[in-house]
Formats: structure tokens, C-alpha cells, sequence
């Protein structure tokens, strides 16, 4: 059994503790939490949106609810930043339970039943997404103590170590839980993080990011750094001890527009440590998926829109990914059509799917989320009608998505785009990046990928991209006199309405913290 400093109780499933132990140390745990730093940003950017659960969906809710379970309408008590050890299934009395009770989520985290808090919370986050698709995305169930297991087998099989980070906002607090390969759970809670306190400092963070007149500053570092304080920094030695590569992030309503590879210790970007990965649940990924091994790529996109603005760096991108690093098919402005898109599915082997067009994840239900085809909308609620699952897709890439800020829907579109899809991996942006910065990252994940295929060194996917995005921190890659320079020495000719990018400083996570691993990392 180990005591974390700061008020974070580590729980291991191999500790077997006797209650009269387990009362005392309880005792001494109730009464410290982890705060992140004041930021003096300012937090009027949006709303404050808490949500709650309506027919299975988190929807924005006028006042603040609990996580709980709805529909018996009980909330639990409430003993602000207290955690507790409890053996496997052991149970600390909890007053105000009555017997027979099914315990919630947050029961269940505070009784420090943290493996079935995990498997309810497992249930409750696939439902949502099953009730606003509209569809039954999983077959299977995992419990909580089988995750550890299926970490540790992907560790094995990749050689990168994953950890898994739960996120679940509350009205009154944050609570974060890890699972590491070896089946251990940690657990903290943060009150100072409630869920308006978090909304806000988000979009003070991706405001900051995105605010074309900051992009020579670091404005954003205050609430990177705050986030990283509430989220990240209490786990950082455990992460550490464990030889953790990947952060697989699976997070509530208003956190999955979080930049999570922007997050900041003072020192370095999240994603200078670790590779991330954002998916909806642990029940809804294929842990057996295999790393990419085929070099084909269907390359599709539109450079020109009737009523949508100009990408005039699609041909340049498209022709890099499917002419020069990767072997591939081309079809561009008229030529990319969902005919077109069905037609090449069914006939070719392809491994990566790249769709370079405006996407947008909007609020609402799925029918209002699109990507743009030339002379059509694919809706996000039709998606699963292309019938990825029976080609060899292993990826899909959208490089010209948005996401609405904040609203729990079009994050459950942007999170759920994989499972939904059909496909194992999605990769896509939070927000519209300029022509010039999704060129040079798209071409450095693409350069990585091409690497891993030709070396047989089975690169995962989040690594492939934490590389591109490591490529523009460190200012491998820059715009000079219209052309792309490239990390591998490559000089890329940018069209001529690009050529006044060149003064863009591509190392700003503008460029490149948007762009996130949805679903399999590996």
C-alpha cells in the first residue's frame, strides 16, 4: 500500500487491507486536494455549460447535476476531496445509502471502489453514445480490472507502455482516474476544478490558442499550465515509475474539445512526453487492432467549395501524401465524390483513408454534423453507410475539421467518429488550421508512418503524430520564400496563394495541438 503525497491515495488490486487499518487511513486522507494555479485569464469566452442526461445523452443543463444515475434520481453524498483505500471488493459504510441501493459512479469512487466505478462508468458513457448515434456500437463489456490486463498486452505488443486517464467533470469537483498496465487504479479529486471552473478555463486555453493576433505569444501558457496542474501533475510520478509512453484519454461532457497535447508543466508541452489519444470509451475500441503495415492510401479532397472558403494547399497535400510518401489514388475537386469514396473501398486494399475538406461537428444531432464532398455533405449520422468495417481501413483522416466549443454534442461527434465510422483510428482537428500548418504536419505524420512501414518498426499511430507535432515545436519543419522545408531536407512548393505564410511560426500549438488520435492509438 502506498501514500501519495498531496492527498492522492494510490489503490493497487493486489493489497488486501483489514478494515480497522483501512479506517485509520481513511481518516488521515480526507483532508487535502490538489488545486491548480490561479490564472488571471480572462474566463468570459463562453457560458458556463454543465450537462446532464437526458434519454441517455449528457445535453447543457440550466442548473449544475451530479454524475449519477439519473434515473433513480439519487445523488450521492458528497465529502469534498476525500479518497479512500478499500481492498477488492471491500466496501466502506457510506452514510445515507440505503441497503440494497445500486451504487453510481461517484458512490463508487468515493466508497474507493474504483475498478466498479470504472465499469459503471463504462456502461453509462457507452449508452450516451449508443443513444445519440442512434446505434449499438459494442458488443462487449470490460470491467474495470480487465482494462489494466489489455493495457499491459498492447504495452507488449508495441513496446510503448499505455496508461489510461478518466476525466469526469462534476458540478463540485473534478475526479481523475489513472489505470496503468499493471492493473493499479490511482485516484485524485480536485475541487477547485468544478465544472464551470473547468469550462471556462478551456475556452480561455483554446481561445488563447486560436486567436490569430496571440499567435507570437504565449497567452496560452496560463491556462495550459493550470489544466495541466488539476489533470496531469499529480500523476507524474507514477506515470514516470511506470514507464508510461501513451495517454489515452477518456473524458465527460466539455473536456473532449480539450487540447490535451497543449497541456503544460512549465517546462514542456504534454505531448513532449507522451503521446496521446482521445476515445469515448475503453468498451468501444478493438484493443486487438494491429499497428499500420500496408502503404496504400486513398487521397481525397477538394481544393475549391460553392459556398464554403478556398483550400488551395489540398493538391499540394494530396499529391505529397499519395504520389510521394505513400502509394496511393488521387481523386480531387470534381473526382471527389462518395461514389467515388464507395467505388475505391470496394476495390482496393487500402489502408488509410485521407479526406482533406471542411468537416464541421456541430451542436445538435449527428444529421447536422457533415464533411464536405464536392457536390455533397456526407452527415455524420450516414457515415456508418460507407461501410469502412468491411474494407481494410485501419485510419481515417480528416485534416480540415472544427469542433464546436464546449457543446457536448458535437464533442460526442468528434469523439465517437471512429467507432461510429466503422474504422479503428480517426484523425482529426479541434479546430481549422491554415492551409500552410496542416500541410506541414500532415506531410511529417505521413513521413513518420512511411518510415515505420519500410523499417517494419510498427510505429502506433499517436506516436506518428506526436512526432509531426514534435517536428513544428522544435522548428524542424518552417515556411521560407513559398516553399515548405521539411524535417528530411525536402523543399515543397506552396501555392501562390500561401506564399505570405511564410512568415507563420509554425511552432505555436495553434498549428498543431488541435489534431487528435480518436480512438486506437495503436
Amino acid at each position: 500500500m502506498k501514500l501519495i503525497s498531496k492527498g492522492t491515495l494510490f489503490f493497487s488490486k493486489k493489497l488486501f487491507i483489514f478494515p480497522l487499518v483501512l479506517f485509520g487511513l481513511s481518516a488521515i486522507a480526507s483532508g487535502s486536494s490538489i488545486a491548480a494555479k490561479e490564472t488571471n485569464g480572462n474566463f468570459s469566452q463562453m457560458p458556463n455549460t454543465p450537462t446532464r442526461l437526458e434519454n441517455g445523452v449528457e445535453i447543457e443543463a440550466k442548473e449544475p447535476m451530479e454524475l449519477s444515475n439519473i434515473s433513480q434520481g439519487i445523488t450521492a453524498p458528497n465529502p469534498v476531496g476525500k479518497n479512500y483505500l478499500v481492498p477488492p471488493g471491500g466496501k466502506r459504510p457510506s452514510p445515507g445509502i440505503a441497503i440494497g441501493h445500486k451504487q453510481d459512479v461517484r458512490e463508487h469512487i468515493e466508497l474507493g471502489n474504483f475498478s466498479e466505478a470504472i465499469t459503471q462508468l463504462e456502461r453509462d458513457w457507452e449508452k450516451n453514445y449508443e443513444n445519440y448515434f442512434d446505434r449499438n456500437l459494442s458488443e462487449v463489456t470490460t470491467l474495470g480490472d480487465e482494462i489494466g490486463d489489455a493495457l499491459a498486452l498492447m504495452g507488449r505488443k508495441t513496446g510503448k507502455n499505455p496508461a489510461l486517464i478518466y476525466m469526469i467533470p462534476q458540478s463540485d469537483r473534478l475526479e481523475v482516474v489513472l489505470v496503468t498496465p499493471d492493473g493499479e487504479f490511482m485516484h485524485h479529486s480536485v475541487p477547485d476544478a468544478n465544472r464551470a471552473a473547468l469550462v471556462d478555463l478551456i475556452a480561455e486555453l483554446r481561445g488563447e490558442i486560436t486567436n490569430p493576433i496571440k499567435r507570437n505569444s504565449t497567452s496560452y501558457l496560463s491556462a495550459a499550465q493550470g489544466l495541466y496542474n488539476w489533470a496531469i501533475a499529480p500523476l507524474e510520478s507514477k506515470l514516470k515509475e511506470q514507464n508510461i509512453a501513451t495517454l489515452i484519454f477518456c473524458v465527460g461532457g466539455g473536456l473532449r474539445s480539450l487540447p490535451f497535447a497543449a497541456l503544460h508543466d512549465g517546462d514542456k508541452f504534454l505531448v513532449e512526453n507522451y503521446s496521446i489519444g482521445l476515445i469515448p470509451a475503453f468498451n468501444m475500441i478493438d484493443v486487438e487492432t494491429n499497428p499500420l503495415t500496408s502503404s496504400d492510401v486513398l487521397a481525397m479532397g477538394a481544393s475549391i467549395f460553392q459556398e464554403l472558403n478556398p483550400l488551395p494547399a489540398v493538391p499540394v497535400e494530396l499529391n505529397t501524401i499519395a504520389n510521394q510518401l505513400f502509394n496511393g489514388e488521387i481523386f480531387l475537386n470534381r473526382a471527389f465524390t462518395l461514389d467515388n469514396l464507395r467505388s475505391q473501398l470496394q476495390q482496393g486494399q487500402y489502408a488509410i483513408v485521407h479526406l482533406a475538406t471542411h468537416a464541421d461537428f456541430l451542436p445538435g444531432k449527428p444529421h447536422n454534423s457533415y464533411i464536405q464532398f464536392w457536390d455533397e455533405k456526407l452527415f455524420l449520422d450516414a457515415m456508418n453507410q460507407i461501410r469502412f468495417e468491411d474494407s481494410s481501413v485501419g485510419l481515417l483522416v480528416l485534416s480540415a475539421c472544427n469542433t464546436a466549443l464546449g457543446n457536448v454534442e458535437a464533442e460526442m461527434g468528434f469523439a465517437g467518429l471512429a467507432i461510429h465510422s466503422g474504422v479503428p483510428s480517426a484523425l482529426a482537428s479541434l479546430w481549422y488550421v491554415s492551409d500552410a500548418g496542416t500541410l506541414a504536419l500532415m506531410s511529417e505524420f505521413y513521413a513518420t508512418l512511411r518510415t515505420s512501414v519500410e523499417s517494419d518498426r510498427s510505429i502506433i499511430k499517436a506516436e506518428a503524430l506526436r512526432q509531426a507535432q514534435l517536428a513544428l515545436i522544435q522548428g524542424k519543419v518552417r515556411l521560407k520564400e513559398g516553399e515548405l522545408l521539411t524535417e528530411r531536407g525536402e523543399e515543397v512548393p506552396l501555392p501562390p496563394e500561401l506564399h505570405e505564410a511564410e512568415s507563420d511560426n509554425l511552432s505555436h500549438p495553434y498549428y498543431w495541438a488541435g489534431f487528435t488520435m480518436i480512438g486506437v492509438p495503436w
